[in-house]
């Protein structure tokens, strides 16, 4: 990293065993090196982060607090230094003995930042927008319900993809391609790749199957004006918004990037084999 850092935010997942020792740890060790050290802590339910600026980031937790940290931190342009508390560590990739030794080589400069497409959605309900966020995995248009279809039609700016009488849809972007789009049958793509994938949810059609578009094609998603089941939009799981019939869910690229340390290309692949069972080999 370039410059001298000042000053480091450390996001702790209170659910997660050992989350606030190993953050006394490192603000002991920050304070050592007169970098101040602004711990933010949630139990579940992550509140406003704290006011900037800063110039680095901690996750310590899972991957979920790692899909919140980049919400919170890509627009502002801080990188995140993801420690793995949790159990799968898709994208969390760091050990929590190994945190020391990643951040004394980023110091060094000797850390590449792993450059991550994030998603932008916006809900368009009768010609005015009313709600927006951005996300690190998924966006997931999906009814409410168990067992129960609904109807979307889908298109792009310039083409018409179809239309889906399934238990929902999902965008997902690269680094959410491991997430609920594979359990959903979509394929698993590199996470610094420039992609959306499409994948229905359960699709009541032998033909529908999931879809590999552009990063820049912004997809646009609505819900049938006659929908009678209620419909969700989700996104990263995290973030939940009720749909109403004849809304619009547009959705594109963020005109931002996470920034995840020590998470390349060769532990993507080595967590495929270790938490997904993939032999990337001729028996795959």
């Amino acid at each position: 990293m370039q410059g001298k850092l000042r000053r480091i935010l450390l996001i702790v997942n209170l659910h997660k065993e050992h989350a606030l020792r190993l953050c006394r740890e490192i603000c002991a060790v920050l304070e050592k090196m007169e970098i101040e050290a602004v711990p933010f802590t949630f139990d579940g339910k992550p509140g406003a982060i704290p006011p900037g600026p800063f110039d680095l980031a901690f996750s310590l937790g899972g991957d979920g607090t790692v899909l919140y940290a980049a919400r919170a931190m890509a627009p502002l342009g801080v990188p995140i230094l993801p420690i793995n508390l949790g159990t799968l560590g898709f994208i969390a990739a760091v050990h929590p003995e190994e945190w020391n030794s990643v951040f004394e080589h980023l110091l060094r400069g000797s850390v590449p930042l792993s450059q991550r497409l994030m998603l932008e959605a916006w809900v368009e309900r009768d010609g005015k927008s009313v709600a927006t966020a951005s996300c690190l995995n998924d966006v997931v248009v999906s009814s409410s319900g168990i067992a129960k279809i609904i109807r979307l039609h889908v298109k792009g700016e310039k083409i018409r993809l179809g239309n889906y009488r399934s238990d929902g849809l999902i965008a997902a972007t690269p680094t959410g391609s491991t997430a609920y789009s594979v359990a959903a049958g979509g394929p698993i793509v590199d996470p610094e790749m420039e992609a959306v994938i499409i994948s229905p949810i359960c699709p009541f059609s032998l033909s529908n199957r999931p879809m590999v578009v552009p990063a820049d094609e912004a997809i646009i998603v609505e819900v049938e004006a006659e929908q009678r089941s209620e419909v969700l939009l989700t996104m990263d799981g995290q973030i939940v918004e009720p749909l109403e019939p004849g809304d619009t869910v547009r959705i594109s690229r963020a005109p931002f990037k996470a920034q995840l340390i020590a998470s390349d290309r060769e532990v993507f692949y080595r967590v495929l084999h270790s938490k997904l069972n993939w032999s990337g080999g001729p028996d795959a």
